[in-house]
């Protein structure tokens, strides 16, 4: 199997069988998401424990399989982590998906199967679809530092 096949595979697998997709009715923090261009919609939930920790991240949506998957991968990938590990996070993942940076070992092993969307930056037009769930736990997280709990995100055209 190719490693673009396995690549399609998860991107796939998260699309068909998205992880932490549900709603989280005592969320800390509730992001609403879309891109009007291509119809992606999300909404995002974020529970952070007294630690500043991801303690459970769900998300609810419509949207492309990329979108979705994305979505789904990211629920993983930062349930858990610390607020700061997870800022850090959001701009690993939006610098490989814009191209914007070569990844060495350490970021592979940082991304794990959000490596899977690297080939996104190849298709400029489907980079807001990949990082519309990204930029909605940004914008969440933002959220939670002032205090508030509901947050709407547009993407806007380039």
């Amino acid at each position: 199997m190719s490693l673009r096949s396995l690549y399609g595979n998860i991107i796939l697998d998260h699309y068909k069988n998205p992880r932490n997709m549900g709603e989280l009715p005592e969320a800390d923090v509730v992001v609403e998401a879309r891109n009007p261009l291509c119809g992606d919609e999300l909404t995002l939930y974020l529970k952070l424990d007294d630690n500043q920790r991801l303690a459970e991240v769900k998300f609810t949506g419509v949207g492309c399989a990329i979108s979705q998957a994305s979505a789904s991968m990211m629920t993983v990938a930062v349930q858990g982590l610390p607020k700061e590990e997870a800022e850090e996070l959001i701009q690993l993942f939006k610098q490989m998906v814009m191209g914007e940076a070569e990844l060495d070992a350490e970021a592979e092993a940082r991304l794990g199967d959000l490596v899977s969307l690297e080939g996104v930056s190849q298709l400029h037009n489907r980079v807001k679809c990949a990082t519309l769930a990204w930029n909605a736990l940004q914008e969440g997280l933002e959220e939670f530092a002032r205090g508030g709990s509901r947050a709407e995100l547009v993407e806007k055209a380039d």
